[in-house]
């Protein structure tokens, strides 16, 4: 296909105000000089997110600003033993897994060092500072409150480089796998909810992703651009990583870093971990994009949606590339009642696999054999993790060719993988990281290590009957034609009865109008160049999206119309929209409802 013009930055305009945005130490400090005259405050806290590097911050500003006395809030948590002892319930023995934690920051605080360094703090007459992991815990009625955040994905490149460490735990203490795995259960828990506790007092929000070019946006003017945020269609900023089954494919079309070996996993919707870049004038600050989930989860998702999961985003997309790569590993999702009751999550990772791209031998595992023998296939998987002799795999999964614009679907409890020579387009639910490897082809990590396998926890979850026949009838290409317009035709491609996620394709030569559903839409444009979104009352500024963009439509946007970049096309282009079901998400056109047609499949036959 043609070069894309996938755009890895996409930014969001808004107005700025004179003197709401700083950029560079030199203009932030002189305002923050400023600011702190003009309204006579004698205490300066800095609350700062992980990753987020502290003590350069707090030596910059003792520098520069010169307070009477300054706190350095580490000094104030508890001792290491103490602290590894709060935690330790939610990490367990597992080297991926754990459970999430109920904890709150002020837990990992000495609470005679606070009192002790709130008393220093009421006796000062001159400036003081405090900076650091929950800085605002010391703050009162004089203070000027900065917060400085950081997203999840620059926190975990910069685990991997040894410049950020866990809370209350030395930098160079674990691995990047444990740092992430400890941030993932506990962290990033306790600094969200306290992030949020304190969101309406900041006077001002700090970036240093990139340290020599950091960004002060003024409190007010971040809430209103967060507010505004969810009245209109937008894109979060994507992320690339290699995997030791990567493939070629997004390197070459999205004009990535041709010096890394290969990239597997692009993450273009995962509101958890990416960013959102926000454009004020001339200047862009990044933020973590978890905000908006956090700060506006009723206007950003639908009271429905909000009332079902509370402030997460339930709906997942990413894109998997083996072209080029090898298989990903064989690998089981947890059920329902499994992931409740083993890490305390209320829901699990149902996926499917939409076909972007897929060379002509290309392939999904997916379902074991009808009248598979359970106990052979479990004797031979665990022979393989202990002798690294590879098992059987076809004696046992179905292997099923994957072309352009195939969907499979994947509910808890499917062995499944994606084959060498597919890009994927995985849309899920659930942010969460719990997939229970099977076997991993006898591979290698990207760090020269076996990568863990949870044979037992995997076995514990199969579901035995999603055998051929009902793989075949149920999970593949399992298309109902729905309505049709005069430029446009709707289908049902999934996801299957039991999962949450709904799936819907609209093939395109002209305007589709999608009605509001008042739940949150995810969409990428799986054919065609480029698109236009826009608003019928013109409540929002057009968005144009490229081939494989990802885009959220905040229930609180309203109605869209999706049209061919000029207007019309001879060929047909094609979105493919994720909702929650039960959100009356069957309604998105001008034409009336109801239309039924039976489901219509195009047979596969699996390849032994």
């Amino acid at each position: 296909m043609k070069q894309t013009c996938y755009d890895k930055c996409p930014k969001i305009t808004f107005p700025a105000p004179g003197g709401h945005v700083q950029s560079g130490w030199d203009a932030i400090v002189s305002e923050w000089r400023r600011r702190l005259a003009e309204s006579g405050h004698r205490l300066l806290v800095v609350d700062c997110y992980s990753g987020v590097d502290a003590k350069y911050i707090q030596s910059l500003l003792s520098r520069t600003l010169r307070p009477e006395w300054t706190v350095d809030t580490t000094d104030l948590l508890k001792s290491l033993a103490q602290i590894e002892a709060l935690v330790s319930p939610y990490m367990g023995d597992d080297p991926v897994f754990g459970r999430l934690t109920d904890r709150r920051l002020s837990d990992f605080f000495d609470a005679d060092k606070l009192a002790a360094a709130r008393a220093r703090l009421q006796g000062g007459d001159g400036l003081q500072l405090v900076c650091g992991p929950g800085a605002a815990l010391l703050s009162d009625r004089r203070a000027m409150v900065v917060y400085a955040d950081m997203a999840r994905w620059p926190i975990q490149l910069r685990f991997r480089s040894g410049q950020a460490g866990n809370l209350g735990t030395p930098i160079e203490q674990g691995s990047a796998a444990e740092k992430y795995k400890r941030a993932f259960f506990v962290d990033w828990r306790v600094l969200d909810q306290h992030k949020m506790s304190v969101f309406d007092d900041a006077e001002y929000f700090l970036d240093t992703t990139d340290p020599a070019q950091p960004v002060a946006v003024r409190g007010p003017l971040m809430r209103q651009a967060l507010l505004n945020l969810t009245q209109r269609p937008f894109r979060v900023v994507p992320y690339f990583d290699p995997a030791p089954w990567g493939g070629r494919w997004m390197q070459r079309h999205f004009h990535l870093d041709e010096q890394s070996p290969n990239y597997g996993w692009g993450f273009d919707c995962v509101p958890e971990e990416n960013s959102l870049l926000l454009q004020f004038g001339a200047v862009t600050t990044e933020i973590p994009a978890i905000n908006l989930v956090l700060r506006h989860p009723l206007q950003l998702l639908g009271e429905s949606v909000h009332g079902q999961f509370g402030a997460e985003f339930p709906i997942r997309f990413d894109m998997l590339d083996t072209i080029g790569g090898g298989n990903l590993s064989l690998q089981v999702h947890p059920l329902r009642a499994y992931i409740r009751d083993h890490f305390g999550v209320s829901y699990t990772q149902d996926e499917s696999y939409y076909i972007l791209q897929a060379n002509p031998d290309a392939a999904v595992y997916l379902g074991v054999v009808d009248h598979v023998d359970a106990d052979q296939f479990s004797a031979d998987l665990h022979r393989a993790q202990s002798l690294n002799i590879a098992p059987p795999v076809e004696a046992y999964v179905n292997r099923w060719p994957a072309r352009k614009h195939d969907h499979f679907l994947i509910p808890a409890g499917t062995c499944h993988c994606s084959g060498a020579g597919n890009l994927v387009l995985e849309i899920s639910a659930t942010p969460y990281i719990f997939t229970f490897k099977l076997w991993d082809w006898g591979r290698l990590g990207l760090d020269g290590h076996p990568r863990p396998i949870h044979l037992e926890r995997g076995l514990a979850n199969i579901q035995w009957q999603y055998g051929t026949q009902w793989v075949e009838h149920n999970l593949i290409n399992h298309i109902t034609p729905l309505e049709r317009g005069k430029w446009w035709r709707e289908e049902q491609t999934g996801l299957h009865a039991s999962q949450f996620i709904e799936t819907r394709r609209h093939w395109f030569t002209g305007p589709v109008v999608h009605r509001s559903t008042q739940s949150v839409n995810v969409l990428n444009l799986v054919e065609g160049s480029a698109v236009k979104v826009e608003s019928p009352d013109g409540c929002f500024d057009p968005l144009v999206i490229h081939y494989a963009e990802t885009f959220i439509v905040p229930a609180a946007a309203g109605d869209y119309v999706i049209t061919p970049l000029d207007g019309t096309s001879e060929s047909p282009l094609a979105t493919i929209k994720a909702f929650v079901r039960g959100q009356n998400a069957d309604l998105p056109h001008d034409t009336p409802r109801g239309l039924k047609a039976a489901a219509s499949r195009e047979p596969l036959r699996t390849l032994r």
